[in-house]
């Protein structure tokens, strides 16, 4: 049996151990399961409190000793309910939460810009779960973003996040690429031109809500990322950027 199962619903060793020996032995004393658990008695006995108050074990008296029992195993299916539901309260609150602590991390304009690095494919995964989660809070006509698109990242990025484009679309983000070099298709709320430069482009740039992402590779090739967060800074390359795309329409 995967023990770790048990874990996972807040069970210790400890208390693995007890729950499994009185469901093998059937009623025992205090005594009988330091024995069988290797356990002090103090132990044994904390234990048993505990899985006494998650419904797991009960006890009676026999002549003038304190026997314990376990409960049917499906009470564990009663422990799952409880979390839950707690997870479910906790869900909430969090959500709750979020726009005030959004408004505290917003707090002054003028604060100096934010950089985050990322590394290899979790890293990029990151980035673009990011661009979703961002572009996502934005008001529908808002809801696009820029991109410069590079060939030797683009691999990278579609290695690390492969149904990006699908969620994408599904959340009715728009973007507007323009390919440094060669190559790129369309797939969907996407707009794309072409710079016509034939050297390969190595760093992917996108622009989106108040952030710049840079994705590229380190001296050893491996795919790394940052973020930029800033109002002033991203303005400025959204300008650059659409400017551009007129400029080669």
């Amino acid at each position: 049996m995967d023990l770790s199962i048990l874990k996972k619903i807040g069970l210790s060793d400890k208390e693995i151990k007890v729950y499994l020996a009185l469901l093998e032995y059937g009623a025992i004393s205090v005594r009988g399961l330091a024995d069988i658990t290797d356990l002090n008695r103090g132990t044994v006995y904390d234990v048993l409190k505990k899985l006494q108050e998650d419904g797991l074990v009960s006890f009676y008296h026999h002549d003038t000793k304190q026997k314990f029992v376990a409960e049917d195993p499906e009470k564990l299916n009663d422990i799952v309910g409880k979390q839950e539901k707690e997870f479910s309260r906790t869900r909430d609150r969090i959500r709750e939460a979020i726009p005030e602590l959004k408004s505290l991390q917003d707090k002054g304009e003028s604060r100096a810009p934010i950089t985050k690095f990322y590394d290899g494919k979790a890293g990029i995964r990151t980035i673009l779960e990011d661009v979703l989660l961002t572009m996502k809070d934005a008001d529908k006509k808002e809801r696009e973003y820029y991109v410069y698109s590079a060939t030797k990242a683009s691999s990278d990025i579609n290695n690390a996040y492969p149904e990006f484009t699908v969620n994408r679309i599904k959340k009715e983000i728009r973007v507007k690429a323009i390919s440094l070099a060669s190559g790129g298709k369309m797939s969907g709320l996407d707009e794309r031109r072409w710079l016509g430069t034939k050297k390969d482009s190595a760093t992917f740039i996108i622009i989106y809500g108040g952030k710049c992402a840079f994705i590229s590779h380190d001296a050893k090739g491996a795919p790394v990322g940052v973020i930029i967060e800033n109002d002033m800074i991203y303005e400025t390359q959204k300008v650059i950027f659409l400017e551009l795309w007129e400029f080669i329409a």
